[in-house]
């Protein structure tokens, strides 16, 4: 019996739905921290711990199979990566202790490690004709929409079902089991196959890319740390400041973020790379002081405006630096390109987790926040100043070769 295969507009939406993925597992612990901290008795530390083994888990697939989606399809990639983070989402729906937390983790780590790369070039490959350049937008937006579902009905789930720490995760599972059908329909479709055999190799950049590269993977670090302090400290701020045990209203915070993202990639379709990347740097300055001054005056007012602006920030910085790379990366090299990005932008994230854990830890929850504020203004300003040198570098290389 042949499978079923969907057109193009399906195709894209799935894949779509795939990048969502990678952020809806990632944030889905968010909200249940505080509950294992409470029944396990936990420090901060262990809890982002159990954040930050996801991001390593995804680093260590990525250095090994970046690229394998070039080779044997997008799809295929995107089933493996896919079959592992819903084993993960059920080992938590199951968990008895903290020791399946981690790993659960592990598994949803190396899920999203094998279907982000592949999942992104996907979107830009099912787009329509003469669209491909919007689907920095399209990953960025479901990216945010991930998170909104987590953080909304991750939240709901806790507060108001039954078994806290277990039914969040079920309703995932469920989730990605639909999805996996979905893409077991999708196109065996890669744009164009590298010549050779596949085997396993670090993510490579492509000659004359060095630039490009560099200053995407800044923005896009940026932005995943700035994730990082959302999902992996969002709810023990929430209820530092808010002092709310509501997990659906600690989750509103959160969602907050996504909401705020997800709205910002709207105006941002269209226009240059550089205007977008140095919008978001700009707000992802001024909304972690804001962040700062909240964790220190226990302010709502200024939690709320810099939850808004971290959430355009991330959308931004990320959106600015995927388009970078899909418009210049060989179509050949895409997902290994990605791959490279996301590599580096998760190893990142889970350094910063893991030292704002033990700074929330040893010292207090308002350290972890400054020390955050200070990872993520210092990013931005390196990305701002990389692509100030990098479009510097590309003019000048216009005017050398007119003048010939």
């Amino acid at each position: 019996m042949r499978r079923k295969v969907l057109g193009r507009k399906a195709s894209f939406l799935t894949s779509v739905a795939v990048v969502a993925h990678t952020i809806w597992t990632s944030a889905a612990p968010a909200l249940t921290y505080p509950l294992y901290a409470q029944e396990w008795h936990l420090t901060t530390f262990t809890t982002t711990a159990i954040f930050a083994v996801y991001p390593v888990f995804v680093v260590i697939m990525l250095v090994g199979f970046g690229n394998v989606s070039d080779y044997i399809g997008r799809r295929e990639a995107m089933l493996l990566g896919l079959a592992a983070s819903l084993t993960g989402t059920v080992i938590f729906a199951l968990a008895p202790d903290v020791n399946w937390i981690f790993i659960g983790r592990a598994f949803m780590g190396v899920g999203v490690g094998l279907s982000a790369g592949p999942s992104a070039a996907a979107v830009v490959e099912f787009s329509a004709p003469g669209r491909a350049a919007q689907a920095g937008s399209a990953t960025a937006a479901a990216q945010a929409f991930g998170m909104i579902g987590a953080a909304l009905a991750g939240g709901a789930l806790i507060e108001y079902a039954p078994l806290p720490t277990h039914l969040n995760f079920v309703v995932l599972a469920v989730v990605l089991g639909a999805l996996t059908a979905a893409t077991w329909m999708l196109p065996n479709h890669t744009a164009s196959r590298p010549a050779g055999p596949w085997r396993p190799k670090l993510p490579a950049i492509p000659n004359g890319l060095f630039a490009t590269f560099v200053t995407a993977t800044a923005a896009v670090t940026a932005s995943y740390v700035l994730g990082a302090m959302t999902l992996s400290l969002g709810a023990q701020v929430a209820r530092d400041v808010i002092a709310s045990q509501n997990a659906l209203v600690n989750g509103g915070t959160i969602a907050l973020f996504a909401i705020s993202s997800a709205v910002a990639t709207v105006p941002a379709r269209g226009h240059k790379p550089s205007r977008v990347l140095l919008a978001g740097g700009a707000i992802a300055i001024v909304s972690s002081a804001l962040l700062a001054a909240a964790a220190l005056l226990h302010s709502l007012a200024f939690y709320t405006v810099a939850q808004i602006g971290s959430g355009m920030a991330y959308s931004l910085l990320l959106l600015g630096g995927l388009s970078l790379i899909n418009e210049a990366a060989p179509v050949t090299h895409r997902g290994a390109t990605l791959s490279a990005l996301f590599l580096v932008a998760y190893l990142a994230q889970a350094v910063v987790a893991l030292l704002l854990g033990k700074v929330a830890t040893w010292i207090s929850l308002a350290s972890a926040v400054d020390i955050g504020v200070a990872s993520v203004t210092t990013l931005a300003l390196i990305t701002l100043l990389l692509d100030v040198v990098r479009n510097a570098t590309a003019r000048r290389r216009a005017r050398n070769a007119s003048s010939r």
